[in-house]
């Protein structure tokens, strides 16, 4: 057994993603996003004529947008300066969704920042992939952060010995996200996070038993 384990999320939870590609859209297709407006299925549509996106078009979208403009991504507020204090006491990965041949974009991008540590994509569900992390590390505490409600649930089911935290970072989409129901926490700023965090991993015991959404607060 080794010291705790912290498995996080990229995309909204480290680094603005929504934002940057609204406004990569706009510039480069003359497609505007709305999800406050016409929900998450339905939000890309061409600014000419008003018509929804196919989905298809959406996928070759973002694999161009996480091809040519992951530079455009920033930090989310206090996320690096957290995750530095808590590799004191943690371990770190990221365990982030995208294809494999972003892969390495996605360590350069990070590691340009300063963030250096493991990184694994993936597709799907996040519950095997995690897993098999944490049957690598063998840590006394696992913690997992995302933004996505269905990747908490897949944890929930492979891993349920891990603490989960539902963390939205941008501020613009986290008032039209609910809370994770399979999540022990909703909490959407690092400032606040991080003393959740702490108290977890430094309480030495698996979630496993433990009430979801028992510390549930949106801040």
């Amino acid at each position: 057994m080794t010291r705790p384990l912290i498995i996080t999320d990229c995309d909204e939870v480290l680094l603005h993603m929504i934002v940057p590609f609204r406004q990569w859209l706009d510039e480069r297709h003359d497609v505007h996003l709305d999800i406050a407006r016409f929900g998450i299925s339905e939000a890309l549509r061409r600014k000419a004529c008003g018509t929804v996106v196919e989905k298809g078009h959406v996928w070759d979208m973002l694999r161009e947008f996480f091809t040519t403009e992951m530079h455009r991504q920033k930090p989310i507020s206090g996320a690096l300066e957290a995750l530095q204090r808590l590799s004191a006491l943690a371990d770190i990965v990221v365990l982030t969704n995208i294809e494999e041949a972003a892969h390495q974009r996605r360590i350069d991008q990070l590691g340009s920042l300063g963030i250096t540590f493991p990184v694994h994509w993936n597709q799907g569900g996040k519950g095997k992939p995690l897993a098999a992390i944490v049957a690598a590390h063998r840590p006394s505490v696992t913690l997992f952060i995302d933004d996505l409600a269905q990747h908490h649930e897949s944890v929930t089911q492979h891993a349920p010995e891990a603490w989960r935290l539902h963390m939205v970072g941008e501020p613009e989409l986290a008032p039209l996200v609910k809370a994770a129901s399979s999540a022990h926490a909703r909490i959407d700023q690092w400032s606040e996070a991080e003393e959740w965090i702490m108290d977890k991993l430094q309480g030495g015991g698996p979630a496993i038993g433990q009430p979801v959404l028992a510390d549930h607060k949106i801040v």
